[in-house]
């Protein structure tokens, strides 16, 4: 069986963090969250990988190449023009003759979620549609059942029945593609794949499967955090760097080579570390860290539940707590970043002028790359930073500031 990964999407709703990176390969768990999912379905024995690519698709080919290094072999497709979920499936139509894995690429899935889907399908012969329950199903595709078979497909209902959602993983057999080209535009002037899934159910099943495993779509910065701690669950200690006899260590950590965690330093895992970056002394890392490639964290640095990308500088009297962090940033010191509201309900975050619920009681700063602080700059609790931007000594930044900024 194929694998095939939508992962052609621009990511606008990631801003800042895709201004750069290509949504598939923003780090979480000390890796692209794409890799994890390649990990998940080459553990099922899927081999073969498709990667639908678009926006900044040379960086995606960059890292994959022919696949050989991560143990698979990777074939590449090329969307241009966005016309919709069923046209991006229906774009292998030449390169699959039997049933293949389809999975979103803003979604992800554990190695468990996956061997569960190939083994619903491998029972009832037919395609499948995994399903995950959510608190707040207004965002999906609400999926109405009877005995294991869809029957019905609403899209961003106002009032849903039920919390049962299309979690964007399927095995789909090639009638698919029949199904696809007998679907019209929508008027959104797209090919939707929900059109094409009802033209499909009027010829055969489309069969569901519950996920045990855990689920997450990655649709806005913040829901980095929690595939960050979904995919730490479970890390196996790997050290090929130095840790200090000096330091303490409870808990799984992987670190790299060439990094380094200083004397005094106090690290809870499960905690990642990345290659050549120095950590203390005397700094603190929490649990569900992700460190990258050639950062500091620096004396009296404290950081929790965090994602910290390559090249960042948190060098010390620092705090950063439940926050992602972009490439090549760099805090003076004594910055502090406010991860929880005084009344501690929903940190709300502001997007094009208007306050949207986080889900999260505690989130910290949203921040692009190249972001610089001056000394003792405060950043409150849901802020977004736009990359290359400036805030001054002493200054407080909230809300969501536009990339190239100055705050002062």
């Amino acid at each position: 069986m194929k694998g095939y990964i939508l992962a052609a999407g621009e990511g606008m709703r990631m801003r800042p963090l895709t201004s750069n990176i290509p949504k598939p390969l923003l780090p979480v768990a000390g890796k692209p969250f794409l890799e994890h999912n390649i990990d998940a379905l080459k553990s099922a024995g899927i081999k073969d990988i498709i990667l639908l690519i678009g926006w900044k698709a040379g960086r995606i080919r960059e890292h994959f190449g022919d696949g050989s290094e991560f143990g698979i072999r990777v074939e590449y497709v090329e969307q241009k023009e966005r016309l919709g979920t069923a046209h991006a499936i229906g774009m292998i139509k030449d390169k699959v003759d039997s049933a293949f894995f389809c999975l979103y690429g803003d979604v992800v899935l554990t190695k468990e979620s996956v061997k569960g889907l190939m083994e619903h399908h491998l029972k009832v012969k037919g395609s499948v549609m995994a399903l995950t329950s959510v608190s707040d199903p207004r965002r999906y595709g609400c999926i109405r059942v009877e005995d294991g078979v869809v029957m019905d497909i609403v899209e961003k209902p106002e009032v849903p029945e039920g919390n049962m959602v299309n979690a964007g993983a399927y095995i789909l057999e090639p009638q698919i593609f029949d199904a696809i080209a007998e679907t019209k535009k929508s008027v959104r002037g797209e090919y939707e794949i929900t059109d094409s899934f009802r033209i499909l159910m009027s010829k055969s099943h489309i069969y569901t499967h519950m996920l045990k495993g855990d689920w997450i779509d990655v649709a806005r910065p913040w829901d980095i955090l929690e595939a960050n701690r979904i995919l730490m669950e479970g890390l196996a200690t790997k050290i090929k760097g130095e840790v200090s006899k000096k330091a303490t260590v409870e808990g799984p950590l992987q670190i790299g080579a060439g990094s380094k965690i200083l004397a005094g330093s106090y690290v809870v895992g499960p905690v990642v570390i990345g290659e050549n970056t120095i950590i203390g002394p005397n700094a603190y890392l929490r649990p569900s860290t992700s460190i990258g490639d050639g950062c500091k964290v620096g004396n009296s640095a404290e950081v929790k539940n965090s994602v910290i990308m390559n090249s960042t500088k948190i060098p010390h009297l620092s705090y950063v707590g439940d926050s992602v962090i972009g490439e090549r940033c760099n805090f003076g010191a004594g910055t502090k970043v406010a991860n929880l509201r005084l009344d501690e309900k929903e940190v709300y975050v502001v997007i094009d002028g208007k306050k949207v619920g986080s889900g999260r009681r505690k989130l910290g700063v949203i921040m692009g790359d190249d972001v610089k602080t001056g000394i003792n700059a405060t950043i409150d609790a849901g802020t977004i930073i736009g990359e290359n931007s400036f805030l001054g000594m002493g200054a407080n930044a909230r809300g969501t500031i536009s990339p190239r900024s100055k705050v002062f």
